[in-house]
Order: structure tokens, then sequence, then C-alpha cells
């Protein structure tokens, strides 16, 4: 339900009253994802002892739920652009590392859905006779994570929550194939901050940083 509702406001995006150049792309992606160490710290549930260790996550892009996003941008005019971004993006914790420190799940993987408001830069028309376009883009919004955590003394958390701020940071070259469709691939990070309520008063608190390589298709209109 969730996903349909960001889905549908990135959709929304087109009833925008527009000026004569403006020109509306909904774009969706997949690729590489990966996510460098963060350091998890919190209460433990039940018992209330401190948890701090450093977690090595893991991307998996292409384990069932994939990695994928999808965007709506408006451009105001042939190089500037706003828009909202929705990714669903993928972090495990290491069997090993979970367990050191009383887990026997710890990950956001359905996902750690990243959703922000951006601005674009692009220049269109700068190599290959015109039909490939550099851009660049940022943005802030909120991290909504699926929570799949369960510890080995059986208290389990599994559920969306809203635990913090995000950005993105994008950078990457549009190939056009008509006037109607393009090709893209691009570099992309996240960033988040993410405060998970657990039961019994416990609690969960880390910074995720990801690195992806994307691919993707654009639908203009």
């Amino acid at each position: 339900m969730m996903k349909k509702t960001i889905l549908s406001g990135i959709l929304a995006l087109g009833g925008v009253a527009t000026p004569a150049f403006a020109e509306m792309e909904l774009s969706i992606y997949s690729g590489w994802q990966t996510s460098p160490h963060s350091r998890v710290y919190g209460d433990y549930p039940g018992t209330g002892a401190d948890i701090d260790a450093l977690i090595g996550w893991e991307g998996r892009s292409f384990e069932m739920p994939p990695y994928y996003g999808v965007r709506g941008t408006w451009w105001k005019n042939e190089r500037l652009g706003f828009g909202l971004e929705f990714t669903h993006a993928k972090v495990y914790a290491p069997d090993s590392e979970k367990e050191a420190i009383g887990f026997s799940d710890l990950e956001f993987t359905d996902g750690l859905n990243i959703l922000t408001v951006n601005a674009y830069q692009r220049w269109p028309g700068l190599w290959a006779q015109g039909a490939m376009t550099p851009y660049v883009g940022g943005g802030l919004g909120v991290a909504i994570p699926h929570v799949d955590v369960d510890t080995t003394t059986g208290t389990e958390t599994y559920e969306f929550q809203l635990t913090g701020p995000a950005a993105r940071l994008t950078a990457g070259v549009s190939y056009d194939l008509n006037d109607r469709f393009a090709v893209f691939g691009e570099y992309q990070f996240t960033y988040s901050s993410n405060s998970v309520d657990l039961p019994d008063g416990g609690s969960l608190e880390t910074d995720i940083k990801t690195n992806a390589l994307n691919v993707g298709l654009t639908l203009k209109f």
C-alpha cells in the first residue's frame, strides 16, 4: 500500500500546470547497490544492555526482493528540473556479526526505502550528435525502511517505520532512443539516519550509506 501511494504521488506530478516548455519524465531503474560499514547503537530488547557494533552491510541487489527505484521529473526548462524519487534499497547484516550482538535477523530488506524531493541540472544534447545528455541531481527526504530485526531471545520486529531524514546525490548520462524514450546509466549515493523502535524497550540507531550503479528507462510526456 505504501509503495502504491508513493508511485501515485510521482505520477501526480504530471498534473502540475506547466509552462510552454515543461517536460515530464517517468523513470524506472535497477542496478548494483552496496553499502559500507556503519556503527549500530541501541538498547537490547528486554534487558536494556548496550548495543555497539560495527556492521559490514551486504546489499545483495539481485536477490529477492530486488533493488530498484522510480522517479518522476518535471523539467522547468532545458536545464533545470525538479522531482520526486523512491528507492527500494537493501542492507543485510552478515550472520557472524548479527549473532555476535544477539540478533538472528538484522536487516532492512523490503527495503531500506528512501523517498526524496530532488533538483536536477542537465546539459542537453552535449554528446553523440545531440542524443546524450549528462545530468546531476540531489535531494532531501525521509527513510521509511521495512525493519526486520529478531533477537536470539525471541523478540521480533517486522514492520515499516519512519526512521529519520535521508539524502541522495546522483550523476549520470541519458541517451535518447526517440522522442518518447531514453535509457540512462548513473551513479547514485544515498544517506539515511535510522532510529528504530524495538519491542520491550529496545532501540537501534544507525546511519546507512549506499552506493549504486543504476541502469534504467525513461518515458517522456
